[in-house]
């Protein structure tokens, strides 16, 4: 027996160290193929410049930055609140036969492929957004509502564990001294399970600023840095997957040097997401 769990020991061992070695294998690979083009042009030019113009030599990735969180952001205003309050709903008021028809759409719609939200958002919101104001419909705010859609189901399914995850005599104690249902909730129960929403909404931003096909079809892809919500852009994420197809020689260094900042940015996420404290209630 003791062979055995050792044998499983050293193969779930290995499991964990290709995990480990493939992160790393990809980070070596951006890097040794990026850096290049960051030590020619400067770091601070290249995050900072506003002119994408590979003909020319020139490499400022300045408005894709400006672009990737105005979109993120956009989306967090809108999927936020709408994550955090279905997943109260789902875990202190619905019904057993409600929460069953619910939980199983907010599932689906974490399985829908993100080139169908590109084309929903191609077909509906574009449309929907140049008819009402007048303009070419592809905009940050197309990009903000087609990724507040897709964030939903990691805020949802991540808030109402961390909600259910809250002990009971929290509620109970809170209802005895007299408060209502609504007051044990929004003064008790959600406060209480803050970690976990925050962890929600960390992960629900690296999914938002790392999507890329349904924001390419929607945004208008404009490498000039964004006057207002209805204005075009162009992410970080979109500027690879348009230019990778063709680029060549310094071009393609570019386009990987852009893949280090994202790259940063993720890491950087899922960073803060690991220092939040995993007790509800900490």
């Amino acid at each position: 027996m003791k062979t055995y769990e050792r044998i499983i020991q050293l193969v779930l061992f290995f499991c964990a160290v290709i995990a480990i070695l493939g992160v790393l294998l990809i980070s070596y690979f951006i890097i040794k193929e990026g850096a290049p083009i960051i030590t020619k042009v400067g770091l601070m030019a290249f995050l900072t410049g506003k002119q994408w113009s590979p003909l020319q030599g020139i490499y400022g990735i300045y408005p894709m930055i400006i672009g990737s969180l105005l979109a993120t952001v956009g989306a967090l205003l809108l999927g936020v609140p709408v994550g955090i309050g279905c997943a109260v709903f789902l875990a202190e008021l619905a019904k057993p036969r409600v929460a069953g028809i619910i939980r199983p759409g907010i599932e689906l719609l974490a399985g829908i492929p993100s080139v169908v939200y590109g084309l929903y958002g191609l077909v509906v919101i574009v449309p929907f957004i140049r008819k009402t104001f007048q303009n070419q419909g592809f905009s940050v705010l197309a990009g903000s509502i087609i990724l507040a859609i897709m964030i939903l189901p990691t805020i949802i399914n991540i808030s109402e564990s961390a909600i259910r995850s809250v002990p009971k005599d929290y509620k109970e104690a809170s209802l005895s001294m007299g408060s209502s249902h609504w007051q044990a909730i929004f003064k008790v129960i959600v406060p209480a399970a803050r970690s976990g929403i925050i962890a929600a909404v960390i992960l629900g931003m690296g999914r938002a600023i790392g999507e890329t096909m349904a924001v390419i079809m929607i945004t208008g892809n404009s490498t000039l840095i964004p006057e207002s919500i209805l204005s075009p852009i162009r992410t970080l994420t979109g500027n690879i997957g348009i230019e990778m197809g063709y680029a060549s020689g310094e071009h393609q260094k570019a386009l990987f040097a852009t893949g280090i900042v994202l790259f940063a940015f993720i890491m950087l996420l899922n960073t803060v997401a690991n220092m939040i404290p995993k007790k509800v209630g900490e």
